[in-house]
């Protein structure tokens, strides 16, 4: 019985990828498992939480990224997340993509109702999880819009044509994969080579906390203000010593 190969060997990932994504927790799932989702699971922790088979996310992967290559325009594809952490991922994809962005609550009727002024006919839209992101697949699915979402173990599939089995709650697994999809989709179109790596590092796509970096601004700050004290401070003590030179020297 001949063993039929399972895709082409130069869309198989390599050990660099399997690392990235196991460092993000791309395969870490719920303690809830849906039927839908069952297929894409092949173990279950000791606490509850199910682990999703990688080898099926980046197969999922590659189709969704050659489903994106073919279309013609790249702003006809909309990526949409509701939940915080993945806008910033989603508005970086659409950055180097060219695709449209919808970063934030969606708008209802902005794939349905012509009257709107954010009305659009998107090809394709991609979502970040089928359950914040329910109101652009409905409107979807009015419409024929196909629809590719990334899919939690316990996210509904209704009116999703094509699930990407991965954690979809955890900032850095949702900007992992964006990387890796916007990384292939480039690869695809033929903007990046393939035995290059990609120069734009996955960082960029992770979520930053508004707090945090204003926290992090005003630590910066403080520490630059307290270098230009300690600088004015030495200068001061140098022209106080010069001065007492000059002093002696013409008391002498």
């Amino acid at each position: 019985m001949s063993v039929l190969p399972s895709g082409s060997k130069v869309l198989q990932p390599t050990e660099n990828d399997i690392q990235k994504m196991l460092a993000c927790k791309v395969q870490q799932g719920t303690k809830n498992l849906t039927a839908a989702m069952e297929r894409y699971v092949s173990a279950r922790r000791k606490d509850g939480i199910h682990v999703i088979n990688l080898h099926m996310t980046w197969e999922k992967l590659m189709l969704a990224a050659r489903i994106i290559a073919t279309i013609e325009n790249p702003a006809d594809v909309v990526v949409i997340s509701a939940r915080p952490f993945g806008q910033r991922a989603v508005l970086k994809y659409a950055k180097y993509t060219e695709a449209t962005s919808m970063a934030g609550r969606f708008c209802p009727g902005s794939f349905t109702n012509q009257k709107q002024e954010k009305f659009s006919q998107p090809r394709l839209i991609i979502v970040t999880d089928p359950r914040t992101d329910h109101q652009a697949i409905r409107e979807s699915a009015y419409v024929n819009i196909p629809i590719i979402a990334l899919c939690d173990t316990d996210s509904p599939l209704t009116h999703v044509d094509v699930a990407i089995p991965c954690n979809n709650r955890g900032t850095n697994a949702i900007s992992m994969m964006y990387w890796l999809l916007a990384r292939e989709v480039l690869r695809l179109r033929g903007k990046i080579v393939r035995s290059v790596e990609w120069e734009e590092k996955v960082d960029l796509f992770f979520y930053r906390d508004p707090d945090e970096v204003l926290k992090r601004e005003a630590e910066e700050k403080d520490q630059a203000n307290e270098a230009a004290v300690a600088t004015n401070v030495e200068g001061d003590a140098g022209e106080v010593t010069n001065w007492g030179d000059d002093d002696e020297g013409g008391w002498s």
